[in-house]
């Protein structure tokens, strides 16, 4: 058994992902959120949902809309998540270039995550820059989870080395 690490203390106005539950919680979030990819902007919205599960950074979700035209091709595949369903994938496009799988949805979400119902999430590290209020966001580590770090979420992070048992 892997032991809990030790949680980083959070300062005034920062979160800890310690403190997220398990099961995760869907939440909305009113904020700027931005993806380029190619070197354009291929989805801005001021509005969209975050999930909060122990030990991993938010995973945000945005609207459809909030991508441009074209932005988003439907990719082969899906993967399933204990707590949101059965996930489709998209690959991001932008005129440049291509992030093959770098987007998922929830066509039909779980119990308690309807409203993600369509709404996608980005893997930040599959494309240019994703941001958070102005705020150019860190992956998670590990390259598998889509959390989006930023100065406001303290770790320790799933996803760095010896976290495979948290």
């Amino acid at each position: 058994m892997v032991p809990r690490p030790t949680p980083d203390k959070p300062a005034p106005g920062q979160e800890s992902v310690w403190d997220y539950p398990r099961p995760p919680r869907l939440e909305e979030f009113r904020g700027s959120i931005t993806v380029e990819l190619g070197g354009e902007e291929i989805a801005r919205t001021d509005h969209g949902w975050r999930v909060l599960e122990t030990s991993h950074p938010p995973t945000y979700y945005l609207p459809p809309d909030a991508f441009r035209p074209g932005a988003l091709r439907p990719a082969a595949g899906s993967s399933w998540c204990e707590w949101k369903g059965q996930a489709s994938y998209y690959d991001l496009v932008s005129e440049r270039r291509t992030a093959p799988t770098a987007g998922w949805t929830y066509l039909e979400p779980t119990r308690g995550f309807e409203p993600l119902a369509g709404a996608i999430a980005v893997m930040a590290a599959a494309v240019d820059r994703c941001t958070v209020n102005g705020e150019e966001v860190t992956p998670q580590p590990g390259g598998f989870y889509g959390g989006w770090i930023t100065s406001w979420v303290v770790g320790p992070f799933k996803g760095v080395p010896g976290s495979m048992g948290w």
